[in-house]
């Protein structure tokens, strides 16, 4: 991208976006199509020190200014990058932030993004969300920030923060008809072909891993048996047995070792099953019975519960076009 000047009218509303050395591509490409898309703002690019930024995949992006020549902008918007977790925000990002939030009506973040305006004290006694693989990181670092795990986009107050990567594009449209109403809002997604407002949470497009299983007998084998037949028979009784212990201290090993219960462990592996079983084309009921939950609305209630979606959605979202399998 060659350097252009800032384009302002009457009619824009500035939106800065800091942008580094590291940035996901992604982070900042959905918001300024979103943006851009409206015909409505000025999205100024912007880095800490005026100079290009290569991303997260190599593509190298020039600015049209530096953080504190920018002025003041209408919003905020920080994206992420993959060390953030890893590693402490460059302190020259920091200071761009420092330089930008106060001038800005609304401060917003994208995927890990959360981390710097957390370390900026932006997030302290606030609502936020960032990547579900990191939403437990942030918790523990930053434990004034009361972390919402599933959602796509939070907002407290004049602060956004939002999931993983595509969910900037959730966010940028909430802050479209947050300014311009519904309506422009569902013109912008059309146009982009996306989602006005994707159903359920985040946790619906994250993989959920096996739990860790603890060395050794019994709670091993415990989990290992749940794993390879989520269908059968597994009640704390049935459970109890494969451990050789009584029901009582089963449930204390599964709290103390995994702070969980026998039942939501046995539950989760089920759901997992059944999404794989309607990804790979069955039926509700078929999935139903497969995984081991059983009925169509035991299947429907828990997937609302964990997933904020219905069976019947999650399938036609994520199934393929395979036969269907009864």
């Amino acid at each position: 991208m060659s350097r252009t000047a800032i384009r302002t009218t009457d009619q824009d509303i500035r939106v800065a976006l800091l942008v580094f050395d590291g940035v996901k591509l992604l982070d900042v490409a959905g918001p300024s199509e979103v943006f851009g898309d409206s015909g409505r703002y000025a999205v100024v690019l912007c880095s800490p020190d005026g100079a290009g930024v290569r991303t997260s995949t190599g593509v190298r992006l020039a600015v049209d200014a530096r953080a504190d020549e920018v002025g003041p902008v209408d919003t905020l918007l920080v994206p992420g990058s993959d060390d953030f977790p890893a590693t402490p925000t460059p302190p020259d990002v920091l200071a761009a932030v420092a330089v930008l939030a106060p001038s800005a009506r609304r401060v917003a973040s994208v995927c890990t993004g959360a981390f710097v305006l957390a370390e900026a004290g932006l997030l302290d006694g606030r609502r936020a969300v960032t990547h579900w693989r990191h939403t437990t990181t942030l918790a523990h670092r930053y434990p004034r920030i009361a972390v919402e795990p599933d959602a796509l986009y939070v907002r407290d107050g004049d602060v956004f923060s939002s999931a993983g990567v595509s969910a900037g594009i959730d966010l940028s449209l909430a802050l479209v008809e947050q300014d311009h109403g519904a309506e422009h809002a569902r013109d912008v997604a059309r146009s982009l072909v996306v989602f006005m407002q994707r159903p359920g949470g985040q946790s619906q497009f994250s993989v959920p891993s096996r739990t860790t299983r603890p060395h050794g007998h019994p709670l091993r084998a415990v989990l290992d048996r749940v794993a390879a037949d989520p269908a059968a028979d597994h009640s704390a009784a049935a459970l109890a047995a494969v451990a050789g212990t009584s029901t009582r201290h089963l449930t204390r090993l599964f709290r103390d070792e995994l702070d969980t219960t026998p039942a939501r462990h046995v539950e989760l592996v089920r759901l997992e099953a059944a999404q794989a079983f309607l990804v790979a084309g069955h039926t509700v009921a078929s999935a139903a019975a497969r995984s081991g939950l059983g009925s169509d609305e035991t299947l429907r209630r828990v997937f609302l519960r964990h997933l904020g979606v219905s069976p019947t959605a999650y399938r036609d979202r994520f199934g393929g076009n395979a036969i269907t399998v009864t």
